[in-house]
């Protein structure tokens, strides 16, 4: 699929916007960028004319402008009540980043997009108010909201991604469940919840490099795919078990710098709440993943057939190695 220069002058002013408020000294500053962001996101969901994108796109802009709002107004509010503004713009910014409990318009959202729409809307749009937020943790009570968030996200991107039959709204759940970890590292260790997003943004990339690739939106698109490609029954769930964090692979480096992070400094009731969660959300990985290996065994003789999956991107075997073997990488942050 072609894309015309207009949507790549689109993707550098959402990218201009991304890093305005991250560098931005002033509220005023950071909301500018943000809205820079929003306006130029628009027009990449509207990319295909459909009633579905068009659903996403004014869901989306409606959710992202009250947000916007009450960042713009609490902000001006400084000079009359300091901890009350703050803990305005914590939720605004929580809302625009999709976390819990102000998650409900993000699985909604994420349903109308297509797949690199959804890359987009789970790592980029997530990097400017999650720097925003990281800002505001100088203060026990701002501390105190953050961990509250991240421990509600963590359970309710668990629980919520149990009965869930779309890959996307499921992609959706498990960003949620991923975003307790960096709002819990936030609270802690700055360069530690930048790490944790490198390593969610490249596994959750090869992931929907793979999904797009075979234009699959649904566990039973998956299933019925998979009868004849015994290539995207190996691929894919070792790629969603890196995701989910389960050791050797690559997924679970990043966790366990945080349990040893979390661990040091007695978190312990924060780190078994979003330790249970992460065995909830490896359950709902383990239902495609056992399916997928029981379809493969009749299918292996077809294994040198499949080609049009790997013409696609020559990236998913360096994607797939690298989550595979991830873990024994010389990685200096576990030390």
């Amino acid at each position: 699929m072609t894309f015309p220069i207009s949507y790549f002058l689109f993707f550098c002013t959402l990218l201009t916007g991304t890093s305005l408020s991250i560098c931005s000294s002033s509220w005023f500053g950071a909301w500018i960028g943000l809205e820079l962001n929003l306006l130029s996101f628009i027009p990449l969901i509207a990319i295909k004319l459909c009633p579905y994108a068009t659903e996403a796109a004014i869901k989306y802009f409606l959710i992202q402008a009250m947000a916007s709002t009450i960042l713009i107004m609490s902000s001006s509010m400084h000079m009359f009540s300091n901890d009350f503004s703050y803990i305005l713009i914590t939720l605004s910014l929580l809302l625009k980043l999709g976390a819990a409990p102000l998650h409900f318009w993000f699985p909604q959202v994420i349903e109308g997009l297509t797949w690199p729409q959804a890359f987009i809307l789970l790592t980029i749009q997530k990097l400017a108010p999650m720097f925003l937020i990281s800002y505001l943790t100088y203060s026990s009570n701002l501390i105190f909201m953050i961990t509250l968030a991240a421990i509600l996200s963590s359970l309710i991107g668990a629980l919520g991604g149990l009965n869930i039959m779309k890959l996307r709204k499921l992609m959706a759940f498990s960003s949620i469940n991923h975003m307790s970890w960096m709002l819990i590292a936030m609270t802690i260790n700055d360069m530690m919840w930048l790490t944790y997003f490198l390593f969610y943004s490249f596994i959750s990339g090869s992931v929907i490099i793979l999904l797009h690739s075979t234009q699959t939106y649904s566990i039973s698109n998956l299933m019925n795919q998979n009868k004849n490609s015994s290539i995207l029954n190996l691929l894919l769930p070792l790629n969603l078990l890196s995701l989910g964090g389960l050791p050797p692979f690559m997924g679970f480096s990043p966790k366990w710098i945080m349990i040893q992070l979390l661990s040091s400094k007695m978190m312990i009731f924060s780190l078994l709440v979003i330790l249970f969660s992460s065995l909830i959300t490896l359950y709902f990985y383990l239902r495609i993943f056992i399916p997928m290996i029981l379809l493969s065994f009749p299918s292996f003789s077809s294994l040198l057939k499949i080609k049009s999956l790997w013409a696609f991107s020559p990236f998913l075997a360096i994607f797939t190695f690298i989550n595979m073997f991830g873990l024994c990488l010389p990685i200096p942050f576990s030390i």
